[in-house]
């Protein structure tokens, strides 16, 4: 007698497809496609560090709605008074705020522009171009970058005061066009961001150099291009050093140098102080509230290219 031996049902030809109970695909989407969540202790420390982040400027705020006789009292203030209507107005006018936020505008976008365009041609040269000297150029270049500004403070005065650009916004701009830090930052970028391979279906194509700056480099660089330029024209807006030596107040001030103007006196009111600093910080923030979104997805774009 022999014993039969059942037929094994036959595959099911999708069930190899369905997921295990235990699966990860069975439990739902994986990690890599769920939104993280932050834990109470998360959202603490996020508010902690953007309270002491505001501090600064709500305190600035204070400050210029108060008196100077009340800014020197113990405890200070710590809410606002009802004289910021007036700083506001005597700080404008005693420091020509109108012509120094405009020159100051002028100033910081034609240094933000300049250095985006030329870091970035010569970022795409010291990326993608092969040239004799091409590493020792880079090196000097980013070099420069250990000096100390101080050094160069004398031979560039002597430079412009040659030129008869002082007190000449010129003076300020000129010096300031081109950054190590922007060549550096546009060259790093641009190895992983743009491929050889596009450059030379470019060049097979008949595009000379400048045509494929503006078709093939610009377009690849535009996020770090937009975080360049925001970087920049922040530092050229509170730039101090070189403006306050190379400017006067009386002729054509920066809003810092303009700011120095407030601070005369045998007793300076620093609520007027804080009022033409507040003055002097309104573009940025305003700047910030409107572009802010765009400022942030082209620094996210750039931080995912390649």
């Amino acid at each position: 007698m022999t014993a039969t031996v059942p037929s094994r049902p036959a595959a099911d030809p999708t069930a190899e497809s369905a997921p295990h109970p235990a699966s990860p695909a069975a439990r739902g989407p994986n990690r890599a496609g769920r939104q993280l969540h932050g834990g109470p202790v998360t959202y603490a420390v996020l508010i902690l560090f953007t309270a002491g982040s505001l501090f600064p400027l709500v305190w600035t705020a204070i400050a210029a709605s108060r008196t100077n006789t009340r800014l020197a009292g113990t405890p200070p203030p710590f809410w606002f008074g009802g004289n910021l209507a007036r700083n506001l107005d005597i700080a404008w006018h005693d420091a020509n705020m109108g012509a120094a936020l405009l020159n100051t505008a002028v100033v910081a976008g034609t240094i933000a522009a300049g250095t985006v365009l030329f870091s970035t041609v010569a970022g795409f040269a010291f990326a993608k171009l092969r040239f004799r000297f091409k590493n020792a150029l880079l090196l000097l270049t980013i070099g420069t970058m250990m000096v100390p500004p101080q050094l160069s403070v004398v031979p560039l005065y002597m430079t412009i005061a040659e030129l008869r650009w002082t007190d000449q916004l010129q003076a300020v701009i000129l010096p300031t066009l081109v950054s190590a830090f922007g060549v550096f930052f546009m060259r790093q970028y641009l190895l992983q961001a743009l491929p050889s391979e596009l450059v030379e279906a470019a060049r097979m194509d008949g595009a000379g150099s400048l045509r494929i700056i503006w078709h093939v480099v610009f377009p690849a660089a535009r996020p770090a291009m937009a975080v360049l330029g925001m970087l920049t024209f922040v530092q050229a807006w509170n730039d101090f050093f070189w403006p306050v030596i190379a400017l006067t107040q009386n002729g054509s001030p920066t809003v810092q140098v303009a700011l120095t103007g407030l601070g005369r006196g045998y007793i300076p009111d620093q609520s007027v102080i804080m009022a033409g600093a507040l003055l002097g910080t309104l573009p940025l923030l305003i700047a910030f509230v409107l572009f802010g979104k765009q400022i942030v997805g082209g620094i996210m774009q750039g931080a995912v290219k390649g």
